[in-house]
């Protein structure tokens, strides 16, 4: 049952006063008549009423009977409005004792909402104050925000503020922040100041939704009113100073709140454990870590589960490893999260046998694998080429129950791929078509990769084609491997155009993705245009492989382009390669042999002196 709203019983009140003698209001429905229902002058029969529809003439009933009866009609009589009146002929239902008595026993915030609407309908489109009140706070209490809101801009009644305080943490737990910062824009106009409690509330769903700019705004505004904060209003700084990457802050704000004696939540390390393993900063880590023990703020698994899930994503396995089983030492129990992200890591890390060592204990231990398990398990499989073990795995995955899916189809195409076995992979992707399966950007960029890696460029591009077709964007990967392979199949100018149009459209290709262009050129006798693409990487902050530095000397030395090879020799070692052996005596060589540069032997030596 919906909690009775704070402002009925002053009404009751009101419109009662003798209730504090414990006296119930009474309705004496022989003495009411028509015209004080509903301003007709014609008198109620009692022959005109059914029986099994009204209570005896002469029943004298409380106003809290009527109510239940009236509520008990609308919960179970699908059409009540068209015979309510007549079941009731002798209440006023505009009455605001008789109508908050009926709100306060109907449970159904929608049912309770359909009978506002009843109400409104006997007066036409006159809207009582109070009601509105009454069914504005029902709808807020009900936590539906967007009936609240549709009923505000229906009625363009203004609610009393502590009901618009509610309403504003209504508006943030349904998602509606631009909506709930409004409505706190408005009372903060009206000079209304909200509890601590609503401040709070908000800074919290601005924090989960980050928006930062936000959260310091409405501290600032805080601090205006002279709010004095809590320990979770600090907390909420905290995780905003760890979302815009100023993690140091928020550690110093830590270290300041447990000097005064304050421990924040749980939550409020792990996010200053997450900052600090995002930056590789394992040391402060550390700290964190035993701030959290000193304090009685015992690290729970949570808090080991984002510490190891980072070291992972960190490419540290090992170290994520090493805490993993310290944990389990130390009396603590993984759960199926930390199992799937460790043996997620040790097969991103090429080490199946431990990855599989994990997946067998995780078993014993009486953890079931989930979908996201398998499929961490059986990508592990396919990147070490146990193909078998992988499809067993997979169809062991979908008898549990585990239904095919995007993800399940993307690990298996990607897989097949790897290995070489690029038709069946198309075999596939195929399948997902017949079987009504979502193709995503992943699947596109698996096959342009695994087409492409075979020589197949045709295939290859026609999956690009059908990837920008359908709105995705290729991956770094995939379009770099595909210039790669168009260059050294000889398809040089069909890669720069691609390139080019790439660029157009609006994607951002990898600066690097031009090394084989570079060389396709060079290969070709194009240098003008290689030189044209060197300066375009360099200007763009880009630094071609040391390889491709190495061949496109080689080659402008052939061409006799001694001048542009040695630009290319100085933004090599500017950009801190070292340069090779044969690198310098082809130079030299070249140097001696055309005794009409010896301007350029002087140019080699300054540029040696860079060094």
């Amino acid at each position: 049952m919906a909690r009775l709203p704070s402002f009925f019983s002053n009404l009751y009140i009101r419109q009662n006063p003798k209730s504090f003698q414990g006296t119930t209001p009474q309705i004496r429905t022989r003495n009411l008549s028509i015209d004080q229902i509903n301003g007709s002058s014609e008198e109620v029969l009692q022959h005109s009423r059914k029986p099994d529809e009204i209570f005896a003439q002469n029943q004298i009933m409380s106003v809290s009977e009527i109510a239940k009866e009236v509520a008990d009609r609308i919960r179970t009589r699908p059409r009540w409005e068209q015979t309510l009146l007549s079941d009731f002929p002798t209440v006023n239902f505009t009455d605001p004792t008789v109508y908050n008595e009926v709100l306060r026993l109907q449970s159904n915030v929608f049912l309770s909402f359909r009978f506002y609407l009843w109400l409104r309908s006997l007066n036409g489109s006159s809207t009582d104050p109070a009601l509105c009140n009454v069914m504005f706070s029902r709808l807020v209490q009900a936590n539906a925000a967007y009936a609240a809101k549709n009923f505000l801009d229906d009625t363009k009644f203004e609610p009393e503020p502590q009901h618009l305080e509610l309403y504003i943490r209504c508006l943030f737990e349904n998602g509606l922040i631009d909506e709930a910062l409004d409505v706190l824009d408005r009372l903060k106009l009206s000079g209304y100041c909200v509890s601590l409690e609503t401040w709070n509330s908000a800074l919290s769903h601005l924090v989960r939704t980050k928006r930062v700019d936000v959260v310091w705004k409405l501290y600032e505004d805080m601090m205006a009113y002279g709010v004095v904060t809590d320990i979770n209003t600090i907390s909420h700084l905290i995780q905003a100073f760890c979302l815009e990457n100023n993690v140091a802050k928020g550690y110093e704000l830590l270290q300041q709140v447990l000097e005064a004696g304050h421990a924040p939540h749980n939550i409020v390390f792990t996010k200053l454990v997450s900052a600090f393993c995002k930056n590789h900063d394992y040391g402060k880590v550390s700290a964190v870590l035993n701030n959290m023990i000193a304090k009685n703020c015992t690290p729970d698994i949570y808090t080991y589960q984002e510490v190891i899930n980072r070291l992972c994503k960190g490419r540290m396995i090992h170290e994520g490893l090493r805490i993993f089983n310290e944990l389990k030492n130390r009396g603590y129990f993984p759960d199926r999260v930390m199992y799937t992200t460790m043996i997620n890591g040790l097969c991103r890390n090429k080490d199946l046998e431990g990855a599989r060592k994990l997946w067998f204990e995780m078993i014993r231990n009486g953890i079931v694998p989930n979908e996201y398990t398998y499929i961490a398990f059986i990508d592990g499989l396919w990147r070490s080429g146990c193909i078998d073990e992988a499809e067993k795995l997979h169809k062991e995955m979908l008898n549990k129950g585990y239904g095919e899916t995007t993800i399940s189809f993307n690990t298996r195409i990607n897989g097949l791929c790897l290995n070489g076995k690029v038709e069946e992979a198309r075999g596939l992707f195929e399948e997902m078509n017949g079987k009504g399966i979502i193709r995503d950007s992943i699947t596109y960029n698996s096959l342009i990769k695994g087409f492409s890696q075979q020589g197949k460029i045709t295939e290859g591009m026609y999956f690009f084609n059908e990837l920008l077709k359908n709105g995705f964007q290729p991956s770094t990967a995939s379009f770099t491997l595909l210039i790669e392979k168009l260059c050294e199949a000889g398809h040089v100018k069909e890669a720069e155009t691609l390139w080019l149009d790439m660029r157009d459209m609006g994607f951002e290709p990898a600066v690097l993705s031009l090394d084989p262009i570079l060389l396709g050129l060079s290969k070709q006798g194009h240098f003008s245009e290689v030189m044209q693409w060197l300066g375009y990487m360099i200007n763009n902050g880009a630094r071609p492989k040391e390889t491709t530095f190495e061949e496109l000397i080689k080659c402008l030395s052939v061409a006799d382009r001694v001048d542009d090879a040695l630009y290319v020799l100085g933004s090599m070692l500017n950009m801190g390669f070292v340069l090779g052996e044969s690198i310098c005596h082809s130079l030299v060589d070249k140097l001696c042999r055309d005794n009409s540069h010896h301007h350029m032997g002087t140019s080699l030596e300054k540029i040696l002196e860079r060094r």
